[in-house]
């Protein structure tokens, strides 16, 4: 978060550096360019002045030697054109400056200074831009120019002092960035800081673990009472999960004595019943008692299970051995063949209360209720694990496979076949909380008349997907 933070201060303060600088630096090129264009508008200027004396006497020597030593000096060439163009008295590199005069911009300059005008002078000059400096210089009064002054200015040093400038202040403006990085790091940090930690215990509540709290003495004081609010809020689920669980315990024990006395009393009363109608509400009786107190017993397992918050990362071979032998026994016991299709060093994040309790739940469930002849346990190792508990029994349609993960729903099917619907609902809620899924599909074909069974599909993350510190 603090790198993302510095990834969008940083880019802000250099355009605005860049907004800053860019039009000084296009003032400094102007200015440095306007110096060196009057500087040398002055040097032609009295050149202009020598050239018309020079003209009015014939004595013109003088004007050669004077642009000589110009181009000896400066390293550019001048020269004197008549009003057809043609070089009248020029330096020793005027060669260079007849090849300037057949470019359409030089040539132009020329005829306006022709025509009596000074050409306007540049804007700015750019350090990539190596076209030299073009002046001209009218010689004469108004309309009668007798001819015109040509300079072709190089502009390296130019180019390079502008450049020079450039850099320093692109140097005096990385200071400022640098200050703002300097400062910002620190800053942030401590800004920052109470977000991390309040992600950190955020990511460890969703996981289940509600005894965390977020930092309430360090960053801004929004930032503090921000953490403060959110543990008030953990303190309050906190306490109203506790005392759901607690409820639910004390309930399920408060009633297991009456039950219990309950069943002893219905199961004392068979020698006194001599009517048969009499013995059947009594067998009635008695079944529902037993079905009360499995109701009992499956909400103090369910809230054993739920009282479990973290998971953990579990070799599936290790679960099968201590569990295979015992499916396939239970199995043999109601007709069923339990088969394992599992590959060998599978390793996954498996769910509160243990992975075991989740199959054990899902392989009994198929055992009992499938009504099939085989149950197969399948898996598939990925980034996700998946654990596939198919059947060949009479299985769910569409409707009843959505209607299955709610608590105590029981299909009609299933009506004289003791269970609570409370242990598919409860395998489902613990593979969420490991951040995993249980789907229901249709699992193998029946044997002996169309249709297929159950399939009960279980993803988990594979081991190296760890859950957030």
């Amino acid at each position: 978060m603090q790198q993302r933070l510095l990834v969008i201060l940083l880019p802000l303060a250099f355009v605005l550096v860049a907004a800053l600088g860019v039009p000084l630096a296009t003032l400094v090129a102007q200015q440095q360019t306007g110096e060196v264009y009057v500087d040398r508008l002055n040097d032609i200027g009295r050149f202009a002045s020598l050239a018309d004396t020079a003209l009015e006497t014939g004595r013109t020597e003088a004007l050669r030697m004077e642009l000589e030593r110009y181009e000896d000096l400066y390293g550019f060439p001048v020269a004197l054109l008549d009003p057809s163009g043609q070089v009248v008295i020029g330096s020793d590199g005027q060669e260079e400056l007849l090849a300037h005069l057949e470019d359409a911009p030089t040539r132009r300059v020329v005829d306006d200074a022709l025509a009596g005008f000074r050409p306007e002078p540049p804007t700015a000059l750019w350090p990539w831009d190596e076209r030299p400096l073009i002046l001209a210089e009218p010689v004469g009064r108004d309309s009668e120019v007798e001819g015109v002054i040509v300079a072709v200015s190089g502009t390296g040093h130019l180019r390079t002092a502008v450049l020079a400038s450039w850099g320093w202040m692109a140097l005096l403006g990385l200071l400022p960035l640098t200050g703002l990085a300097a400062v910002t790091w620190p800053v942030s940090r401590w800004v920052l800081r109470p977000v991390r930690k309040l992600d950190e215990a955020t990511a460890r509540i969703a996981h289940g673990d509600l005894t965390v709290r977020a930092d309430e003495a360090g960053g801004p004081p929004e930032l503090r009472r921000l953490a403060t609010s959110f543990n008030a809020m953990v303190d309050v689920v906190e306490r109203a999960l506790h005392r759901q669980r607690a409820f639910v315990s004390d309930a399920s024990h408060q009633l297991r004595n009456p039950l219990t006395s309950l069943r002893l009393a219905v199961e004392n009363l068979r020698p006194f019943l001599r009517d048969e109608e009499a013995r059947e509400a009594h067998d009635d009786a008695l079944e529902e008692a037993k079905a009360m107190n499995r109701m009992l017993n499956s909400l103090l397992a369910a809230t054993r299970l739920e009282s479990f918050s973290d998971a953990a990362p579990v070799d599936l071979d290790l679960v099968l051995d201590t569990r295979l032998e015992r499916w396939r026994a239970l199995g043999a016991e109601r007709g069923v063949a339990v088969e394992a299709r599992v590959p060998a060093g599978i390793r996954l994040l498996e769910p509160p209360g243990g992975l075991g309790s989740v199959l054990d739940e899902l392989v009994s469930n198929a055992i009992r209720l499938s009504g099939g002849e085989r149950v197969v346990l399948r898996a598939a190792e990925g980034a996700m694990v998946d654990l596939h508990i198919s059947d060949d029994g009479m299985g769910l349609d569409a409707g009843e496979r959505e209607d299955a993960l709610r608590r105590f729903w029981r299909s009609p099917k299933h009506q004289n076949v003791p269970g609570t619907g409370l242990g598919l609902a409860i395998c489902a809620e613990l593979v969420h909380a490991a951040g995993g899924e249980l789907r229901l599909g249709p699992g193998l074909p029946r044997p002996h008349s169309d249709g297929y069974g159950l399939e009960v599909l279980v993803r988990l993350p594979g081991a190296l997907s760890a859950l957030p510190e």
